[in-house]
């Protein structure tokens, strides 16, 4: 399969050793992601929010050709290119605030246009995707709050934002979400065992 990995981190995809105040677990997943991935024989796609200084903004100009179902950022474009290729979709970023960080919003905000990557066949009815080759998105995120708490308190948001709201809407209903919660407050070795497993988990997708 082509896989098109969407990455979100201020530290970027670089950030994966275990060096104080530049450390992400999110890149140190990537990295075992990416590996699992490869030894499995997928070709990869990197989409690096942070390294390719994204503009997460809507501004004016953005939302009159949106609302022409066209796109006039030529990196908003080179990323629908991209998706066009991908069989499967994985997103990888931290949680803030209870849901993702403002470069994915605005990917999805600005490269999800109406007429490309999905299409509306009639108000309030579910779209279609435009994505010839996507069947699964993949979702992993690292976060501070308790798992139990976000399931069971706060209702899973990024869950109802990134799958009921947007990929379930397009009709992609093969959807998994593996979620990483503090993970900060866990030694070295268990930090590498959890590691070890997205990569076992991944070489088999």
């Amino acid at each position: 399969m082509h896989i098109v990995i969407v990455f979100d981190h201020p530290y970027g995809a670089s950030a994966s050793g275990n060096i104080p105040h530049r450390r992400s677990f999110s890149a140190a997943l990537l990295a075992s992601v990416t590996s699992g991935l490869t030894a499995a024989g997928h070709t990869l796609d990197l989409v690096d929010l942070q390294a390719d200084r994204f503009n997460p903004v809507t501004s004016a100009e953005d939302l009159a050709a949106w609302r022409q179902r066209d796109t006039r950022d030529p990196l908003v474009q080179d990323y629908q290119r991209r998706l066009m290729e991908a069989d499967h979709l994985i997103f990888i970023f931290p949680i803030w605030w209870e849901t993702m960080p403002a470069l994915t919003k605005g990917f999805l905000d600005k490269v999800f246009v109406k007429g490309v990557v999905f299409d509306e066949v009639k108000p309030g009815r579910p779209f279609v995707c435009l994505l010839p080759k996507l069947k699964g998105v993949s979702l992993l995120t690292v976060m501070s709050t308790p798992g139990f708490v976000y399931r069971w308190i706060l209702g899973n948001p990024i869950t109802k934002i990134l799958f009921r709201g947007t990929f379930r809407k397009m009709g992609i209903h093969k959807l998994r979400w593996l979620n990483y919660p503090g993970m900060e407050h866990l030694s070295l070795e268990k930090r590498r065992e959890r590691l070890a497993a997205a990569e076992k988990r991944f070489s088999r997708l």
